[in-house]
């Protein structure tokens, strides 16, 4: 039966442990943990060499995904951030197949042909995340972004973070309902809200997973689901390959019952 696919990004094992062995070492972890994508993350970057990661991607089988933590669109400029094109060539070099930047400052003014224009020179599939800030992180803008991507045929799908709604206090159901069939990879994590008010991502209890469930009803069938919350443990390979094999059961149960 074939499986949903499954990302791991970097980030899930702490920022210290990764800038520590470097992104190369979590290759082969993840190849041994049955994942099918690495995402890479520009910002724990150290002394990695791109063609030296890519090769080790590629003879390992991963798929890769390559995180900015660039935003598209920059206040009061019309033209896609300028960075962009240098991302692309980045992300490219490191062997990825896509690139997840953030929205930014999203307006009816922005200049939609000259992303297509950028696009149009890459190999790279854009995928434009929802974070956390007030600008980028609710629904509203997301809407007009995407309804301007279709008008435009653009290859840009979306990164829905689950989690991250939260920041904004905006609902992921609503969230999902409305943007589902523009997502192209979904990133799961849990939140916890601590006791000095600060939000934290956490892994997932059964409930969040029922919940997750519901969410990907309004996504193409076996989308790309990442892991984005803390693994931590003794044995990273065990702990990556359980949840690995939880987040590609996500939705089967509604594959296997329309095939009934």
């Amino acid at each position: 039966m074939n499986k949903s696919p499954v990302s791991i990004s970097l980030s899930s094992y702490g920022a210290e442990l990764v800038r520590q062995r470097g992104q190369l070492s979590f290759v082969a972890l993840l190849a041994a943990a049955g994942a099918d994508r690495i995402e890479l993350r520009e910002e724990l970057l150290t002394h990695e060499v791109a063609a030296e990661v890519a090769l080790a991607i590629e003879h390992s089988g991963l798929g890769c995904v390559y995180s900015s933590p660039l935003e598209l669109w920059r206040a009061d400029q019309a033209e896609p951030n300028p960075e962009l094109a240098s991302t692309l060539l980045r992300a490219q070099a490191f062997g990825a197949r896509w690139l997840k930047v953030s929205l930014g400052y999203f307006t009816d003014n922005n200049d939609l042909r000259a992303l297509s224009r950028q696009l149009s020179q890459s190999p790279v599939q854009l995928l434009v995340e929802n974070d956390q800030t007030l600008h980028g992180g609710c629904i509203e803008p997301f809407q007009r972004f995407f309804t301007a991507v279709e008008e435009h045929a653009l290859p840009v799908q979306m990164t829905f973070d689950i989690g991250n709604w939260q920041w904004q206090d905006q609902s992921a159901a609503s969230a999902a309902r409305l943007l589902g069939r523009h997502v192209g990879y979904v990133h799961c994590k849990a939140v916890l809200r601590r006791a000095d008010g600060k939000r934290v991502a956490v892994p997932p209890s059964p409930s969040d997973l029922q919940e997750w469930e519901q969410h990907l009803q309004h996504m193409t069938q076996r989308v790309m689901r990442a892991v984005e919350y803390p693994l931590q443990g003794e044995d990273l390979v065990q702990l990556t390959a359980e949840h690995v094999a939880t987040l590609a059961r996500l939705g089967q149960a509604r594959l296997e019952s329309a095939h009934v």
